[in-house]
């Protein structure tokens, strides 16, 4: 029996924040610090917890008895404290803080600001932080928005997926927590400006075009002729009249190329090479016969674990590939088609994230010939689908098609955020990777409900049935016997798990977890560990809700933002022979930046100690695999069929 699973509406949702201890070891830094990945990537800290140093009063040489410097926290909370200015002037950069003001409170942050007016505001720019409760807020200003020049709002490309499942989402956004409570600023001054509250993209700008102009002389500033014209200057938090209070103020200056640094402790002597150079794939060919060009999209490489040395190439648009484990393979054969049930992915209006997703074999398949798929469902679109199949009796390189057996169907809100990494545990379990349901900020708030799949890691039995349905759950998984939860759920607070893998030495289940607009994440997954999406995006603070911010969420051992890459694709911990240097790495890239890089952690020390690149040609890195032997592979998107690399010495 199918065990289907729909969305639950909001008046079901438990929130169960579970109070199990954590060992893994926090990618955080601690208030006022840079975290390791920050400070290899280029950040510096603006505030130090204990002093003023680096700023000044505007006009002024020093600071004035306004600001106070007390646990940690910067605050003004005395009259005639002045607008407050950093000492250096800044070009390009990026600025990260967190503010706290008082109920119905008005202050703001300005960015290049120059001393030749009276008022700092005359010249730069000012992003509004206020208390934005009912009783709060100045001209029908917001937090966030840039004041009397742009407002948060809706992005286009959101109207299609609102409209495909006719939902409806609030035009103008509203990220902010309560008075007293803490949120995040991320200011982005460049070519293309910014700004991010709380994690939630609220607009871009291009200052000096011919829109900013017009936004310009239609507002308050357009008779101060220096306004927003400066090229470079001070950062400034003004002083309204209000208590507010700053802490973790963090600043990136960009290169004259507009890059960053790369947060690496060096550089391995491997690169990724062609796997399978003189590969023919069984029908399929690059251009269609009406001329037009068909690419090819792995994303799964993985192995049966049978002793046969072949490779299972699962392909987006439903087929699973078997080759020889060669690098003169000649042919790859077609082991399993489903591309007449599989949806398969688009890059129409609205783009979806949907296709043949996962494939893991049974720990005992060379005995029972089972495999188990992952797959979006052409018919019911937009369901999620985790199957059983059988390998043919009269063809080890040929499944049986007809051998369909249906565990679990899991409906999806929206076309992305899909998940769809499967994998057996050393503890032959069968574990299921999946996104909050998808669209943007969580709206059905699926990470943190635990009566939904979604937003989720499931660990289920395959080789029982229980309840009417074609799996079993495992007595010990963390949720067994809690009220309202779903008990096939073994770790939650996850957007979009992308992928997840098991270290073949020592059992742990390494998840990477594609981030929103801010930050990509690495996670050690424990049992009933709660990773903090949709309050936190990686360590750092997401989304309007109010409450506590401490909760026991488990902190990623690594997290890199978005000016490094912007859409982590997990990897795998290297256990292969061919590369000794490499052992014990977990590598993994990026599917924007096209990087891929190779990370050691220190289990006994609860940190990462180092995170080394691995020389590619840039495409984009949709997934990794492993063969038989632990070596590891990587694939991209290719319209020549020669999207499958491997690693090599560079020579």
């Amino acid at each position: 029996m199918t065990h289907n699973v729909g969305l639950n509406p909001k008046s079901t949702r438990t929130v169960l924040f579970l109070l199990f201890a954590t060992s893994i070891c926090q990618a955080e830094a601690p208030l006022n610090e840079l975290s390791e990945a920050e400070r290899r990537s280029g950040w510096q800290l603006l505030f130090d917890g204990k002093t003023t140093n680096g700023w000044r009063n505007f006009r002024k040489e020093g600071v004035s008895n306004g600001w106070t410097v007390e646990d940690g926290v910067l605050t003004r909370n005395k009259d005639w404290a002045g607008d407050l200015i950093t000492k250096k002037q800044f070009d390009k950069f990026e600025l990260s803080l967190e503010y706290r003001i008082q109920a119905s409170g008005n202050s703001g942050v300005m960015f290049h600001v120059t001393e030749e007016n009276k008022r700092a505001w005359h010249s730069g720019p000012e992003v509004q932080l206020l208390d934005n409760g009912p009783q709060s807020g100045t001209d029908d200003q917001k937090a966030g928005w840039l004041y009397d020049l742009y407002k948060s709002a809706k992005p286009s490309w959101a109207e299609g997926f609102e409209k495909a499942v006719n939902f409806d989402a609030p035009d103008v956004i509203d990220a902010t927590r309560p008075a007293g409570e803490w949120n995040h600023l991320y200011l982005l001054v460049a070519e293309q400006s910014q700004v991010v509250v709380n994690g939630l993209f609220y607009f871009s700008f291009e200052i000096g075009s011919d829109q900013w102009k017009e936004r310009v002389a239609a507002s308050k500033f357009a008779k101060y002729t220096e306004f927003g014209k400066a090229a470079q200057g001070h950062i400034c938090l003004q002083d309204h009249g209000d208590v507010v209070s700053f802490r973790n103020l963090k600043v990136r200056e960009f290169g004259e190329d507009g890059s960053v640094p790369d947060p690496i402790t060096g550089q391995l002597p491997l690169k990724g090479v062609i796997a399978f150079p003189l590969l023919k794939w069984e029908d399929w060919e690059s251009v269609d016969e009406q001329g037009r060009i068909q690419m090819q999209r792995p994303l799964v490489l993985t192995h049966a674990g049978d002793g046969t040395n072949r490779i299972f190439v699962a392909m987006q648009g439903g087929r699973i590939y078997v080759l020889d484990d060669d690098p003169a393979a000649a042919s790859a054969s077609v082991f399993l088609d489903l591309t007449g049930q599989v949806e398969v992915f688009s890059k129409s209006a609205v783009e979806n994230e949907e296709g043949l997703l996962g494939l893991a074999f049974h720990p005992d398949y060379g005995k029972n010939g089972q495999f188990y798929i992952y797959y979006t469902s052409h018919a019911k679109q937009p369901t999620s689908v985790i199957s059983r199949f059988n390998v043919s009796a009269d063809d080890p390189n040929k499944a049986d098609p007809e051998s369909e057996e249906v565990l679990l169907e899991i409906e999806q809100p929206f076309t992305n955020h899909n998940g769809g990494s499967i994998a057996f545990g050393p503890d032959g379990y069968l574990y299921i990777g999946l996104g909050d349901g998808g669209y943007r900020n969580d709206p059905l708030d699926s990470g943190q409900t635990l009566s939904t799949l979604l937003g989720s890691i499931l660990r289920i039995d395959v080789d029982s049935e229980q309840d009417g349905t074609n799996y079993g759950i495992p007595p010990d998984n963390p949720l067994v016997g809690h009220a309202l939860a779903r008990p096939e759920i073994y770790a939650y607070g996850f957007r979009n798990v992308w992928r997840l893998d098991f270290d073949r030495d020592t059992g742990d289940l390494w998840a990477a977890d594609i981030g929103q607009d801010l930050w990509e994440e690495i996670n050690l997954v424990e049992a009933g560990g709660n990773y903090g999406w949709s309050r936190r995006e990686g360590t750092h603070l997401f989304g309007p809700h109010s409450g506590p911010a401490e909760q026991d969420y488990i902190d990623p051992i690594w997290e890199y933002d978005h000016q490094i890459g912007k859409s982590i694709t997990g990897g795998t911990v290297y256990r292969g022979s061919k590369f000794p240097e490499l052992q014990g790495y977990y590598v993994y890239g990026d599917y924007v930046s096209g990087k891929v890089w190779a990370l050691e952690y220190d289990a006994e020390f609860k940190k990462v100690t180092e995170n080394k690149s691995i020389e590619t040609d840039g495409l984009p890195v949709y997934s990794f695999g492993e063969d038989e032997k632990g070596e590891i592979y990587y694939m991209t998107e290719s319209s020549t069929g020669q999207g499958i690399y491997r690693i090599a010495p560079v020579q």
